[in-house]
């Protein structure tokens, strides 16, 4: 009995799974619409969107990770001038042969075990290098975020670019085909004698400088490819595939509230706020250089028979222990009097500087917006002229359908067509260009692709 439900449970089985099998193989060509796309094998095309682009860059970026090590590194030294007013302890020796009067070079007396404690509890002039380090530190922060904004643009003109001259070489190839048919039929036209050689030659300098042209973008197109990889962290042999993109909304904006932005959030100008930050914290603890500083020390000494104590001390104790505060008042110091001389020139410095960088930004921001307005101007003409050139070609299509006009002149105007698609993209590629600059002089890069 148990045999045979065996055998009946793995028929029914078999059942089940043939009828799985032709269910899969019915529902597959509907299954295989929807499916997400599986991930690229090695030597496959990588379409990458223009936020996806930026997103790896800033992944990948070299420069970001310099940028990054920088900012631990000025964290670190600011520590090490904060780490005198925390408490600090020492443990040593200082046995030796003595010979005569027990003392070493430090001044203290010979010990077989020793141990030292200090804290600053107030020392203003090393409070403001302890405070102009910090502020230093929050400095690299701000230049960390500077290469972001310059990765962001340098990859986003360099996937627009890309973009741009892929699409030009698609015309381009269009052209030499009618560059082509344009030599066939002159050719054919002076064996016939209605055509000068010098028409001949004219086609021929026609289709040399489309060929021309197609290889200095295909040199352009590697170029950016390499760039690419290397900005996005992909393998020298990856494939990248790009899509005409236009910039988001939020970077067309006013150019008075650019500049107001500007002012705020620009990174050059917030690195010279913070040198006269840094600048200011340090003057103010030099000139309290003349208030009295505050130390705690304490210390603790093993000493030995063995360093003559006992020859010029009445008394020998072998456990010493020493605590308290060490005050120094400064009387007369010519040392802090050129620090407080040197901190207030490098203060006047820091001032002057920052209001040339904001002088120079202003005047940055209004000329980069002009140069967008000029850029879509441009923009719109090549738009224009491209319109033009294409209702041209559907006038000359319908001549030459009416036998009006020859295929020569048909391909001409193609060629007319494809100079201007150029033109328009190269006048679209040159308005995102400003539109990138002028939102990386605002600061707004980033916010841009949130």
């Amino acid at each position: 009995m148990q045999s045979l439900g065996r055998v009946a449970g793995m028929t029914a089985l078999l059942v089940l799974c043939g009828d799985a099998a032709r269910a899969q193989e019915t529902s597959a060509p509907k299954s295989s619409q929807t499916a997400a796309p599986e991930a690229p094998k090695d030597g496959a095309a990588v379409a990458l969107t223009l936020k996806r682009a930026i997103e790896l860059a800033l992944e990948n970026s070299k420069e970001i990770q310099v940028a990054k090590i920088q900012a631990s590194v000025a964290d670190r030294a600011a520590q090490i001038t904060k780490a005198q007013f925390m408490p600090n302890l020492y443990a040593g020796s200082g046995a030796g042969y003595t010979y005569g009067i027990p003392e070493t070079p430090g001044g203290r007396a010979p010990s077989i075990f020793n141990v030292s404690y200090t804290e600053q509890i107030f020392n203003e002039p090393l409070r403001g290098q302890a405070k102009e380090t910090q502020e230093q530190s929050k400095a690299q922060k701000i230049a960390l975020e500077d290469a972001k904004s310059s990765v962001i643009t340098r990859t986003a003109m360099a996937y627009l670019e890309l973009g741009k001259v892929r699409h030009s070489l698609e015309l381009l190839r269009k052209e030499q085909e009618s560059a082509e048919k344009i030599l066939q039929v002159t050719q054919d036209r002076q064996g016939e004698g209605y055509e000068l050689p010098v028409e001949v030659t004219k086609a021929q300098l026609t289709k040399a400088q489309v060929i021309q042209r197609i290889l200095q973008l295909e040199g352009r197109e590697d170029e950016l490819e390499v760039f690419l990889r290397y900005q996005l962290g992909f393998p020298e042999a990856q494939a990248i595939e790009v899509t005409p993109e236009e910039l988001p909304g939020e970077a067309e904006q006013a150019g008075d509230n650019l500049v107001t932005m500007a002012l705020t959030h620009n990174g050059g100008l917030q690195l010279a706020v913070s040198d006269v930050r840094a600048k200011e914290f340090r003057l103010k603890g030099e000139r309290r250089g003349y208030f009295p500083t505050v130390e705690l020390v304490g210390i603790y000494s093993l000493l030995g028979k063995f360093n003559n104590y006992s020859q010029f001390f009445r008394t020998f104790q072998r456990n010493n222990f020493n605590a308290g505060i060490d005050v120094r008042i400064p009387i007369f110091s010519a040392p802090t009097k050129a620090a407080i001389g040197m901190a207030r020139i490098n203060l006047e410095a820091a001032r002057v500087n920052l209001i040339n960088k904001k002088t120079e930004l202003t005047a940055e921001v209004r000329q980069k917006t002009r140069r967008v307005r000029e850029r879509d101007a441009a923009k719109e003409v090549a738009r224009l002229e491209l319109q033009l050139a294409q209702q041209n070609v559907a006038v000359f299509q319908s001549q030459f359908a009416e036998g009006k006009l020859n295929l020569r002149e048909v391909e001409k105007a193609r060629l007319e067509e494809n100079e201007k698609w150029m033109a328009y993209l190269d006048a679209n590629f040159q308005k995102q260009q400003a539109q990138l600059e002028l939102l990386k002089t605002a600061g707004q890069l980033d916010k841009v692709w949130q």
